[in-house]
């Protein structure tokens, strides 16, 4: 049999991460598939970051990232150097993750060139086109262009039958973030030195993300004030907060919390530091999707940042509450969990709705029978898991 030509092609830190699993086992079934790792370098530095915990390399890299890049000016040399490559490399299948500005791009030169489009983590909805901007546009395009649609939750599921996705066309997997996060050992100190200061064992520590592009502005203004009330009011809180590089978030956090006590301003850090600040925090307060998947696997209670989210699972399962950006209602919510021993155990006890950690074996089942013809009983084991996983048997 003929290996079939996979390509992966992936951008920023989140697709990244979710990604690997799959990477590792398409390189684990080589005698079905000759695959290649494409980075687009949308988010040069952080990507390189998580590749490097991984232990890969991009087979081809082709670095398009450009200061203070916009979306339209990244797109078109996206689309340009994705679509010049496909026709160079033949690919027999091109597989995405997510919903980023590389997913888009990729599906859409591969859609050009009548190659089969895999959508990893496809049908995640928040069904409002700016919130979040232009996640939700990304992903629901990224669905128009897919062959294969690849959805965590049955949840993902029933939003790609709502836009009309053929029922033999989705396969429930799960989440591969799971199938991450068991990969790595989190023992043993911070890489970043700062963060082995931090008081973990005497103070309760809450990890802080905020960066998303429709929090700039006011929102992000709302969300340290609420984060300075918070540490005044609780003597034995610190916050550690990785600041996200763009000055549209930086100029507020330091302007607004650079002078707070016990608050913890740090330089963006490793996804392994990540990991081991959400094992380590208290509970987390985040605008971010990926930490609304990683923080149930933790059992870490989660507030989220945001007015909607396309995670509905966290919200359903009590892992995760939605409180905005309005400075009230995260002193609020956090007040609670901060305040209520009863509440901060039932979120913190719910049960991760993501998976057991072999979405990316399923995924790369489904390509050996779609674009390999192998049809073994495995697949069929594995989708009547995925099934009975999605329907909480």
């Amino acid at each position: 049999m003929n290996r079939q030509r996979v390509v992966t092609v992936m951008g920023t830190r989140p697709e990244a991460i979710k990604m690997m699993p799959v990477v590792r086992e398409l390189n684990r079934r080589r005698d079905l598939f000759d695959h290649l790792l494409v980075a687009t370098g949308q988010h040069r530095e952080m990507l390189d970051q998580v590749l490097a915990v991984f232990g890969a390399r991009p087979d081809i890299d082709l670095d398009l990232m450009q200061h203070n890049q916009s979306l339209g000016g990244f797109a078109a040399r996206a689309l340009a150097a994705l679509s010049e490559l496909f026709s160079e490399i033949e690919p027999d299948a091109v597989l995405v993750q997510g919903d980023t500005t590389t997913v888009t791009i990729a599906a859409l030169a591969a859609f050009y060139q009548g190659i089969r489009v895999g959508h990893v983590e496809a049908g995640l909805r928040s069904f409002d086109l700016r919130n979040p901007f232009p996640e939700e546009m990304n992903r629901k395009l990224a669905g128009s262009l897919a062959d294969m649609h690849f959805a965590p939750t049955d949840g993902a599921r029933r939003n790609l039958l709502r836009e009309g996705v053929a029922p033999e066309n989705i396969f429930v997997t799960g989440n591969t973030i799971v199938d991450a996060l068991r990969s790595l050992p989190l023992d043993g100190p911070f890489a970043a030195a700062r963060l082995n200061e931090v008081d973990f064992e005497r103070r309760r520590v809450l990890l802080v993300t905020a960066h998303r592009r429709e929090n700039h502005g006011l929102p992000m203004h709302a969300i340290c004030d609420g984060l300075r009330a918070i540490i005044e009011r609780f003597a034995d809180v610190e916050i550690v907060y990785p600041v996200h590089l763009n000055p549209n978030v930086r100029e507020v956090v330091m302007q607004q919390l650079g002078d707070v006590p016990r608050v913890h301003l740090v330089e963006p850090v490793g996804y392994t530091d990540l990991l081991r600040l959400m094992c380590r925090s208290y509970f987390i307060l985040s605008d971010s999707g990926g930490i609304q998947e990683e923080a149930p696997s933790f059992h870490k209670p989660v507030l989220v940042l945001r007015d909607t989210t396309e995670r509905p699972e966290v919200i359903e399962c009590g892992a995760g509450r939605l409180v905005g950006t309005d400075a009230e209602r995260i002193i609020e919510a956090a007040a609670l969990l901060l305040s209520n021993a009863e509440a901060y155990e039932q979120m913190s006890r719910a049960e991760n709705p993501f998976g057991d950690g072999r979405a990316a074996e399923r995924i790369v089942e489904v390509l050996a029978q779609r674009i390999c013809g192998l049809y073994e009983p495995s697949l069929i084991e594995l989708m009547f898991e995925a099934e009975a996983m999605a329907a909480g048997d």
